[in-house]
């Protein structure tokens, strides 16, 4: 049986390229996480915490991209896993500031070996050079539309 000819010209656009790729990567960080018992919330979250240390949640939900909605779920989870701890801020007892542990440390290092797994696997065509590229250009897209749309860098959402 012969397959019905289709248009090939939309797999050529930079729209529909960009969102098949995408869909690739969302896959692939996602099996990786997942292969740690993880989401791509934890991953966020424990980067911010490591990265700049205790917050708030409000101020977590800014610097990791994560949406107030979903902020207490994940640190639910984290702290269930001893992977945060929740206690009260010493200034304002209605809020909470959350700290990562030890155990939270080590799981990040295994988070982030996974993250690197699935990077390479995506990008494995490409050259050094190619990736170099690729970052650059995808990040001056993204800065050019966060910009346009009010985001600022400490909002944007990260991998």
């Amino acid at each position: 049986m012969e397959r019905p000819h289709r248009p090939t010209s939309w797999e050529t656009l930079p729209t529909w390229l960009l969102t098949h790729t995408a869909n690739h990567a969302h896959r692939l960080v996602s099996e990786g996480f997942a292969a740690v018992d993880a989401r791509g919330y934890h991953y966020r979250l424990l980067a911010a915490l490591d990265e700049f240390g205790p917050a708030s949640q409000a101020t977590l939900g800014r610097r990791s991209g994560i949406h107030v909605s979903d902020m207490v779920a994940t640190i639910n989870e984290l702290a269930d896993h001893d992977l945060v701890e929740r206690t009260p801020d010493p200034t304002d007892r209605r809020r909470n500031v959350i700290t990562l542990t030890a155990p939270g440390k080590r799981q990040l290092r295994r988070l982030e070996k996974q993250l690197a797994h699935s990077q390479e696997e995506l990008l494995e065509p490409l050259s050094p050079t190619e990736r170099d590229q690729l970052t650059h250009l995808l990040s001056t897209l993204l800065n050019h539309h966060n910009r346009r749309t009010g985001i600022d860098d400490e909002r944007a959402p990260r991998t």
